[in-house]
């Protein structure tokens, strides 16, 4: 049985930035419970609201961005906001920002000044190329972080130019590591009971996860390349032509694993052939070795050979497109595909929580707020007090 509370309510969280990476930091921790507060500019809404495919004028990526958020406006760009955003701070947690580097300063909103406020507050800063260093004014994008980073000189295919990976996967790794960092100050908070800076850069995050990259270089004098859909020296993982004219991947690359292979190939002696019995040979070889495990796909149905591969115990499986996902009940079993409410679009499908806790899992309450602004009375009149009256003083001002 899970319990009702949600892990991180109890945490009040303003989320003043826009598009990707800062934004998808607040929905991962609302995901878990925490009051996240989207500021947005009276009259220029975050652009997410328009990204992407639409349905009778409604953006469909903002619900799954900003879910569980509850959406204010105020203009940070006139003296007025800025010292509403002051008692806002007094009553959080953390603030989430992903402006370029000297923004909040210029907006009177530094962390020093803002830490005078709440000595408790943690930001969270996310930029291209953080808030220290020759680089940090540039204006950068996910893009720009992975390029830098080193990603995308090894995505794509050996003949052809560096490509993008199909999602803003810079974003999406930024966001993260700025998560961890944010719960990290978190639980540093208990005992301190100070506040900090969490500085999280673009090409950091990418550069992060490019396993040996530089050691390959500096000690074995090895520049990782292009390679297309395999791994250097590591073979067979790739994918393979079926007879149904679609693909299918199979990663095979340990000795045991290939054994089994090879059994499910009927071909079990290729597990004892010196080109292929030990990692380092299978690598030496891998064109020959993929070649031959492709005649074998090429003879079956990809359902016929996945099922083979499946009874002996060799990683596999489908490309999958969005169709695919809809339909494995694997990712129904495990509620990956959630539909939640819409006022406009009715019954909405997004992905689930992730990661799944046993006692106290994460949980998808409503999608994005369909206008801005929409909980402008809630935050400013019940948790700072403010009238009705002095509401529709500082909307007609353009504060809010």
């Amino acid at each position: 049985m899970t319990e009702t509370r949600l892990p991180l309510e109890g945490l009040r969280v303003l989320e003043l930035g826009t598009l990707l990476a800062g934004p998808f930091s607040g929905r991962l921790l609302a995901d878990f419970g925490a009051e996240v507060i989207k500021v947005e500019p009276p009259g220029k809404s975050d652009p997410m609201r328009n990204w992407g495919k639409s349905k009778d004028g409604v953006g469909l990526w903002w619900p799954i961005q900003s879910r569980n958020k509850k959406s204010i406006t105020l203009n940070l760009r006139m003296e007025e906001g800025q010292e509403i955003l002051k008692e806002l701070v007094k009553e959080a947690d953390i603030l989430i920002e992903n402006f370029r580097p000297g923004t909040m300063e210029k907006w009177n909103l530094s962390y020093e000044q803002l830490s005078e406020i709440n000595p408790k507050l943690i930001m969270v800063r996310t930029s291209g190329y953080g808030q220290t260093g020759p680089y940090k004014d540039r204006a950068g994008f996910g893009s720009v972080g992975e390029a830098m980073g080193g990603l995308r000189n090894v995505t794509g295919f050996p003949d052809r130019p560096p490509t993008r990976i199909g999602v803003s996967i810079g974003d999406t790794l930024t966001a993260l590591f700025a998560t961890i960092g944010c719960l990290v100050a978190v639980h540093e908070r208990e005992h301190s009971g100070k506040g900090q800076v969490v500085d999280t850069a673009l090409y950091e995050s990418v550069f992060s996860i490019m396993e040996s990259l530089i050691p390959d270089y500096l000690l074995a004098g090895y520049i990782r390349e292009r390679m297309g859909n395999v791994l250097p020296g590591v073979a067979p993982s790739n994918i393979y032509y079926t007879a149904d004219k679609t693909y299918i991947v199979i990663g095979a690359n340990a000795d045991g694993v290939f054994t089994r292979l090879c059994e499910a190939m009927g071909q079990p002696e290729l597990a004892q052939d010196p080109r292929f019995s030990t990692h380092l040979a299978r690598g030496e070889n891998m064109k020959l070795l993929d070649s031959l495990i492709e005649e074998w796909t090429k003879s079956l149905t990809a359902k016929d050979a996945l099922k083979v591969l499946a009874e002996k115990g060799v990683p596999s499986g489908l490309i999958y497109t969005a169709k695919d996902i809809l339909e494995d009940p694997h990712y129904q079993e495990r509620e990956m595909i959630i539909k939640v409410d819409h006022p406009e679009l009715g019954e909405f499908p997004m992905p689930g929580v992730v990661p799944k806790l046993s006692r106290t899992p994460g949980q998808v309450k409503e999608p994005g707020a369909e206008r801005m602004g929409k909980h402008n009375t809630e935050i400013y009149g019940e948790l700072l007090g403010l009238t009705t009256a002095r509401l529709q003083e500082l909307e007609k001002a353009n504060i809010i």
